[in-house]
């Protein structure tokens, strides 16, 4: 088996300054064109440190990608740790230099000093070519093990891992098959309620589960051969058929799912929010084809008050959401209500009726996952309506104290 590692460098990736989102990204590339990370790991700016975590991949890895460090400044170290650990010297590479300068003449700049220290790699290199910054990758090995040596800069390091590292990677090891991955995306569900579920489902051989949980949702991930087209739909319906109340999408995200379900049924939709304050319209109109249909937003801060004194909570937002519509003169009229004691009301009016619900949060969430959770209870009934499915279902994070439907021929 193919052992693939990737070391990512420097004190901002170490110490959490700047999220590695290189890593994550090619560690999924790399999996889907079936060369598999066994390791990752960060090193800091600290020469010796760089050097001994090259030394000791070499001796345990077959290919190493090494992403930073590449930079003009005193603390970009990965060239001359290279040097190092494979005990060689750091020469001029005349043609990047010629790159370099034809680089800032275009720019009408003269080239600064520090940047010839970017043509200068370890002797027997192989250059990757940048066309877009003044990084060049390259390529070498150390101990036997292939090492490719990346910039940082994420379009740069993605475009240079598109079009240079995966193809060489390719043509050197033909034998390496990547997969397919089916997401089902689900909500209102925790992992060991889907485990129990699916831990039973016999997958043939080459097939295998992930999960992935980011509030609020838990992606089900179905690992298959490449091309097995057939097999893998069968099981991904299989695998639907059993947690299907709580999936929201398949392949896409909800909210792309929930766009392309406003576009089919051409219905408006105007929204009133307390708790989630904003958040919800933001996150529908950051889809296109959802922001096409949504009319105006009222966001109401937490101190108005909605409906009558006498009124519960659950009667003011069924008001709210019947006066939202109207008023806005949209389809449907959407309405989050505020947070109070950890208990929360959402609303969706309809030309088919009014659907509410009162629930109360199960544990304590942040502010913020508070507006996201309330904010994706009120999408997801809005995606049931859309789907013709029942608008109300159990959440696992929130109890139901409350439901109520009302049918267009009682308003």
């Amino acid at each position: 088996m193919l052992k693939i590692a990737m070391l990512s460098t420097g004190e901002e990736v170490l110490h959490g300054d700047i999220v590695d989102t290189n890593a994550a990204w090619m560690s999924r590339q790399f999996f889907e064109k079936g060369f598999s990370l066994s390791k990752r790991t960060t090193v800091g700016d600290i020469m010796s440190d760089l050097v001994e975590e090259l030394m000791m991949l070499s001796f345990n890895m077959d290919v190493v990608i090494v992403n930073g460090g590449l930079g003009p400044t005193t603390d970009d170290l990965s060239s001359a740790a290279a040097a190092k650990a494979s005990d060689q010297e750091l020469v001029l590479f005349p043609e990047w230099l010629e790159t370099l300068k034809a680089f800032f003449q275009k720019r009408g700049v003269p080239m600064p000093d520090s940047n010839l220290k970017q043509a200068m790699l370890p002797a027997s290199s192989e250059i990757i070519d940048n066309p877009i910054g003044t990084a060049c990758g390259f390529k070498m090995l150390i101990n036997d093990c292939l090492f490719y040596f990346t910039p940082g800069v994420p379009s740069e390091f993605k475009m240079m891992v598109d079009t240079q590292i995966l193809p060489d990677l390719q043509s050197r090891f033909p034998e390496q098959v990547g997969s397919d991955c089916s997401r089902l995306f689900t909500f209102g569900t925790s992992e060991s309620g889907l485990s129990d579920k699916l831990d039973k489902v016999q997958l043939p051989q080459g097939y295998m589960l992930g999960y992935r949980s980011y509030l609020p949702f838990i992606e089900v991930k179905l690992f298959g051969p490449k091309g097995d087209l057939d097999t893998r739909v069968r099981l991904l319906q299989l695998i639907y058929k059993l947690i299907e109340s709580h999936v929201v999408s398949v392949d896409e995200s909800m909210l792309d799912h929930l766009g392309h379900l406003i576009a089919e049924k051409k219905l408006s939709v105007s929204i009133s929010e307390q708790s989630t304050q904003g958040w919800l319209t933001n996150w529908l109109h950051s889809n296109e084809r959802a922001a096409s249909f949504c009319g105006h937003t009222w966001v109401l801060s937490g101190a108005t008050e909605v409906g009558t004194k006498d009124q519960d909570s659950l009667a003011a937002a069924f008001a709210l959401s019947g006066a939202t519509r109207e008023k806005c003169a949209t389809d449907i009229g959407l309405v989050t209500g505020k947070v109070e004691e950890d208990q929360f009301t959402v609303a969706l009016s309809t030309p088919q009726g009014e659907w509410g619900q009162q629930l109360k949060f199960n544990r304590t969430f942040t502010k913020q996952d508070q507006k996201e959770l309330v904010g994706t209870i009120a999408a997801d009934m809005l995606r049931r309506y859309l789907s013709g499915k029942p608008v109300f279902v159990n959440y696992s994070s929130t109890t139901t104290l409350k439901e109520m439907h009302l049918p267009a021929n009682v308003l």
